[in-house]
């Protein structure tokens, strides 16, 4: 089974108060039991074994369970994209970002789900971008709405 590194709950608090610092909103946690909870689940290989799923659940669950008292979706987007960079995916960082911007934003606001979401991860990982057909999908997606 292929090994992934995985990053401390002090690194993502910290990282979340630079992001704060930076680009203003209110500090500090709420539910550290929610963030301790998805940072132990990514780890996981039973539930989460691939590097695309284990992505989509960060992402997922920091965006959408609101541990930090502002800037969830930033910390989110943030988070992926470092926890791409320490599994040697640091090539698809700035894409990750920019992808993810709009993205995320859906995810809260439950236009795009997890599954759909999980998708658009290993379209990521495995083509470097979001195929045509993934493109496809979340635009079905959205003018269903």
């Amino acid at each position: 089974m292929k090994r992934y590194n995985y990053f401390t709950i002090k690194y993502a608090i910290e990282k979340h108060d630079e992001i704060i610092k930076i680009s203003g909103g209110l500090g500090g946690i709420k539910e550290i039991n929610l963030l301790e909870s998805v940072i132990g689940f990514v780890q996981n290989n039973n539930y989460y074994p691939r590097l695309h799923i284990k992505l989509s659940h960060l992402v997922y669950s920091v965006a959408m369970n609101h541990a930090f008292n502002d800037g969830n979706k930033r910390s989110a987007v943030a988070l992926g994209a470092y926890f791409l960079q320490i599994n040697n995916y640091e090539n698809l960082v700035g894409k990750f970002i920019i992808e993810m911007e709009y993205i995320v934003i859906w995810v809260v606001e439950k236009k795009i789900s997890k599954y759909m979401l999980t998708k658009i991860m290993k379209s990521l990982i495995t083509h470097g971008e979001i195929t045509e057909n993934v493109k496809i999908s979340i635009l079905n997606k959205l003018n269903k709405l």
